[in-house]
């Protein structure tokens, strides 16, 4: 898919109440906060972003998006591929979002309650649907990381790449928000079992971790707390890379 010619490194702009923040293992209250969200997309692609990881979490964990001006304000100010992620339940959510100027929606629960979501929305905007899988013990979850799917990974992603998904998003919940490292693993089974991309999120706290999922097959990685605890720069993840 022309979106990854070579491995991408991509940071989280993760949106609570308006501001960016990051959460430890998506929990909410447990969230730590870095101002202004158009401020941090634009120190990201100040800092050499080729694209930006939207999600808004209210809607992710209510159902219903509650970030949509700071969203609009974000998509205004920069000039790369986004994609949006986070209480997205209908084709006609999407295909708005779409038309507002986001490049790829994320669709979690709703692909998992309604798999043929993805062919619909693939229909009229093709190469616009990753289909965000998180995971949490071998066995996808959802509504916010809270309710298991009855289903693994591996059966997820093969059914998605049939229905048009432009890519997988691949959370490790067992690993997210810790920044004690990733589980290459996983990553590489899904990898494996799949013709899309696959977009590796949850755990990065090192350059290791970055080329870890480099070397398992990921098209790209999301980068959230440790790019905002300057654990490492985005200049030195993706010399990492090249190097």
């Amino acid at each position: 898919m022309s979106q990854f010619p070579t491995f991408e490194v991509i940071p989280a702009v993760d949106l609570q109440d308006g501001e960016v923040v990051q959460l430890v293992q998506g929990e909410r209250g447990t969230e730590k906060s870095y101002g202004d969200p158009v401020e941090a997309a634009q120190r990201w692609i100040d800092a050499g972003a080729e694209s930006l990881h939207l999600v808004d979490l209210d809607g992710a964990f209510e159902g219903n998006r509650k970030n949509g001006d700071a969203i609009d304000a974000v998509l205004e100010t920069v000039d790369v591929p986004t994609q949006l992620g986070g209480g997205i339940r209908t084709a006609e959510d999407a295909r708005d979002l779409l038309e507002r100027g986001v490049d790829r929606v994320i669709l979690g629960t709703a692909a998992v309650e309604n798999p043929e979501i993805v062919a619909e929305i693939s229909e009229t905007h093709p190469d616009s649907v990753v289909v965000s899988l998180d995971a949490k013990d071998g066995e996808v979850v959802v509504e916010g990381w809270t309710e298991g799917a009855g289903i693994t990974p591996v059966e997820a992603a093969e059914r998605y790449a049939d229905l048009g998904a432009a890519a997988i998003l691949f959370t490790n919940v067992d690993v997210e928000g810790k920044l004690e490292g990733v589980a290459a693993e996983p990553v590489r089974d899904l990898v494996e079992a799949t013709d899309i991309p696959v977009i590796a999120s949850g755990g990065v706290a090192t350059l290791e971790d970055v080329r870890a999922l480099d070397d398992a097959g990921a098209a790209a990685v999301v980068v959230g707390s440790a790019l905002y605890e300057g654990q490492f720069t985005l200049a030195a993840a993706r010399d990492a890379i090249d190097g």
